[in-house]
Formats: C-alpha cells, structure tokens, sequence
C-alpha cells in the first residue's frame, strides 16, 4: 500500500488552496478523510477556500459522496471556489449530486388537519347560512307575489296551474298506487306474524287503519312525489334560465314568481292532498288483502271494524299534513331551478340537490307534526 498524498494545502494571506490529488477510492476513503481532518485546524480564519482538483486520477461514488459532504462542511461561513475540475470528475458530481442532493421536506403545520376540517366546517356553514338566505328571499318574493294574485284573483293563472295539477297528481296516480299498494301489503304481512302468535288477528284493522293513513301514505306519497315532479321544477326552471328563457321574460315585463313559481306551489298544494286520499284507499286495500289471506279476516268484518274503531281524525292528520308537503317540494323545486347556471351539467346537480332537500325536509316535518300531534292528544 503506498502512502500518498491526496490533500495538500497552500496558505495564502486569508485564502487557503487545497490541492486534491491521487486515486480517490473508496478503498483510501480513511486516509482521505485523515488527511483533510488534519488540515482542517489551518482553515480557521481564513475568509475563502480553493479547492483545486486538478490531480485527481480517479474518483468512484463512495469517494464523491464524501467530497460532496466535505466540501459542504468546508463552505460555511466562507467563500469557496473550485478550479482545474477534471471531466470525469465533473459528471461523477452531478450523478452523484443528483441522487443524494437532499429534498427538503413540505412544511407541514400543526395540527393542520385539524385546522384543514374546522376550515371546511367553517365554509360548508357560510354556504349553507348563504343558501337559507337566499331561500328566505324567494319565500319572501313568492309571498309578495301571492298576496298580490289574492287582491287581483283575474291574475291567477288557471290553465298552467290545471296543467301542473295533471303532471303533478294524475299522471303520478299508477306509480303511487302500486308503491303504496306493495308498503301496505308489507306491513300487514308483518303485524299479522306478530299478531298470530297472540291470537289478536282482528287488531290488524286498527294498525293498518292508523298507520297507513296518519304517517305511512303521507311520507311515502309526498317522497314519489318530490322524486318526481320536484326535480321537474327544478329541471323545467334550469332549462328556461340556460335558454334565457326567463330573461326574455322579464326583458318583456312577465311577473317571474306569478307565471312560472305560483302556478307550479298552487298545483302542488292541491294536488298531494288528493294523493294523499287516494294513497290511504290504495293502501288500506292493500291490508285488506292480507287480513282476508293470513288471517281469515273477511273484506266485511275488516270494513265494519274499521269504520266502529279507527277514528277519522286520523285521515285528517294525514290530508292536513299534505298542503304543507306540498308547499316544501315545490318551493324546493322552484328555488333550485332559479340556481341553475352555465351548463347543461348545472341542472342534474341543483335537480338531485332539490330531490335530497325536499325528502329531508319532509321526513324531518314530519318529524315535527308526529311531536306537536302527540302532545295536542291528537
């Protein structure tokens, strides 16, 4: 093994040069590194370094990781420059400088998923207190309008609210009839298991005479419905605002809210009560059925019972609770169509918003008259 010399320095005034020379192995890395430690006390003060690479034979990849780290080390605080750079050595740097260069991480803050989630809840809650105003708004323009068509009745708008009634109640009367028809079979099918097992057959005409009419026809009647003909207010309404429909409308001095929005909320409310009735008719057939098949109770003695033991008052809870079913799916309906802008893709995203805020509001007013009724001994 012979004892080169591969780091050598030359002092001059506050400058220090240091020569690097020799085969630079991976093999002599000891040496090198001895050798440069040594003469690292003489750099002290110095402002700038030079390093001259000039008498580098070679140079494998181990040796130029560490000539990088040094002359990293080397550099602080001071000037440093490089002279007499070899070719070879000069493409071995930036292959190895490439791939060890050291990436410096994101700056993540702290707890910022934390902060990320309060943010999103903080804008989700502006969007939606932003969204209620503006619905407060089309409530209250509608009522203006409302009560405008009241003080001038030849204002009102008979042939689009008849056309609505059509759309909205009789064409939706065989999907209705047969969802109505299947919940009442189902839930006969149901109570009559659990009623045999304690020999009350007959108390099937109560629940389905109760439940049916008072909660069940309602809700489901008033969900088909805001699936149905709310998201085609809000579809119908999109189209006439991307068409500029409703612009030319206004441009010629049409009252917006009295020939597009009261027409459809007047149809609505006189339409889903009518539902409603023919739901209860449809559905207590439908336990009728049931008790006549599993039970042997006879279409006679279900009617009779039905008439001595279910009070009306519940066919009452149930019709009154239509109008104001009615009023939400199609205020809904209206207001998300008057959202819709730009594009064609606006109208499926508003008309599946509107079909998600009817049937929630719905459910969740229903919620509320099932309270208020209890309490009332109603």
């Amino acid at each position: 093994m012979r004892d080169e010399t591969y780091v050598r320095i030359k002092m001059e005034r506050n400058r220090a040069i240091l020569f690097f020379s020799g085969r630079w192995q991976i093999d002599f890395l000891d040496r090198i590194e001895a050798q440069l430690h040594r003469l690292e006390p003489k750099l002290e003060g110095v402002e700038s370094i030079v390093l001259d690479l000039g008498g580098i034979e070679s140079i494998d990849t181990g040796s130029m990781v560490f000539f990088i780290s040094a002359r990293e080390r080397l550099k602080r605080g001071r000037k440093l420059f490089v002279r007499h750079v070899p070719a070879e050595f000069c493409r071995m740097f930036r292959l190895v400088k490439r791939f060890t260069h050291p990436v410096a991480l994101p700056y993540v803050r702290p707890y910022e998923k934390v902060l990320n989630l309060i943010a999103d809840i903080g804008k989700s809650s502006a969007d939606m207190l932003q969204d209620f105003l503006l619905f407060l708004n089309f409530l209250g323009q509608s009522t203006v309008a409302a009560f405008h068509m009241t003080m001038h009745p030849s204002t009102f708008r008979f042939k689009e609210t008849a056309t609505n009634i059509y759309k909205a109640g009789t064409t939706a009367l065989p999907i209705i009839a047969l969802s109505i028809f299947l919940v009442g079979i189902v839930i006969a099918f149901q109570s009559a298991v659990q009623l045999q097992k304690y020999g009350a057959n007959i108390f099937i005409v109560e629940m389905i005479g109760i439940s049916i009419p008072r909660e069940l026809a309602p809700l489901i009647t008033a969900i088909i419905v805001a699936g149905r003909s709310g998201s085609s207010y809000t579809a119908q309404i999109g189209v006439m605002k991307i068409t500029e429909e409703i612009d030319a409308m206004k441009t010629m001095g049409f009252e917006i809210f009295r020939f597009v929005v009261l027409p459809r909320m007047i149809a609505m409310m006189i339409a889903l009560p009518l539902l409603i009735f023919f739901a209860d008719i449809v559905g207590i057939y439908g336990g009728l059925l049931v008790a006549k098949v599993q039970l042997d109770i006879t279409p006679a003695q279900f009617l009779e019972r039905l008439h001595e033991e279910v009070d009306v008052r519940h066919y009452l809870v149930g019709l009154f609770k239509g109008p104001f079913f009615a009023f939400i799916i199609a205020a809904i309906g209206c207001f998300r169509g008057f959202q819709v802008s730009g594009n064609t893709e606006s109208i499926g995203r508003y008309t599946t918003i509107s079909v998600v805020n009817s049937i929630f509001l719905v459910i969740a007013m229903d919620a509320i008259f099932s309270v208020i009724f209890t309490e009332l001994d109603i």
